[in-house]
C-alpha cells in the first residue's frame, strides 16, 4: 500500500477536489452498472462539468501548472489530458462510450496528477508561490447539492 502523500495546505483544496473527480467517476461507474439511463447520467456528469470540473482545470492550468513552466514534460501531459477529458465531457455523441471513457482517464488524470505531477510540484514551488496559491483558491460551489442520486441504493 502506497504512503499517504503529506500534501501541502496551498494544494491540499485541489486534492479534495481530485476527491470529488475519483468519486465522479465512481458514480458512473454505478450508474452504468445499475443500468440507469444514459441521459440521466450525462445530466449529472454535464452539471458537475459545468460547475466543478471545468473551474478546476482552468485553476490548474492558470495558477498551478506555470509553477513548473510550460515546457515541463509533466505539465505537457496534464494540459493534454484536459483537453481530452473537456473534449469528452463536451461531446453530445457517442454518450455511453464517453462515459465509459470520462470514468477510466478521470481517475487516470488525477492518480497522476496526485503521486507524480503535485509532488513535482510541491518539491519546486517557492514559498511566496504556496503562499499565492493559498491567497486565491476558489470556493466552488458544494458537491452535493445534486438531487437524483442515481448511484444510491435505490434504482429510482
Amino acid at each position: 500500500m502506497p504512503k499517504p502523500i503529506k500534501r501541502h495546505t496551498a494544494l491540499k483544496p485541489l486534492s479534495r477536489e481530485h476527491h470529488h473527480g475519483l468519486l465522479l467517476s465512481w458514480k458512473i461507474r454505478e450508474g452504468l452498472k445499475r443500468n440507469i439511463e444514459i441521459p440521466r447520467i450525462k445530466k449529472y456528469i454535464d452539471w458537475f462539468w459545468e460547475n466543478h470540473l471545468q473551474q478546476h482545470f482552468d485553476f490548474e492550468e492558470a495558477h498551478i501548472f506555470p509553477i513548473l513552466g510550460g515546457k515541463n514534460k509533466m505539465v505537457k501531459r496534464a494540459k493534454r489530458e484536459h483537453v481530452r477529458l473537456r473534449r469528452l465531457f463536451n461531446s453530445q455523441e457517442r454518450v455511453e462510450i464517453n462515459l465509459s471513457l470520462i470514468e477510466e482517464e478521470l481517475v487516470a488524470h488525477i492518480r497522476f496528477e496526485e503521486r507524480v505531477l503535485f509532488n513535482e510540484i510541491q518539491k519546486n514551488a517557492n514559498e511566496e508561490q504556496l503562499a499565492r496559491l493559498e491567497g486565491i483558491h476558489q470556493k466552488l460551489p458544494p458537491i452535493q447539492s445534486w438531487e437524483d442520486k442515481f448511484w444510491g441504493k435505490n434504482k429510482d
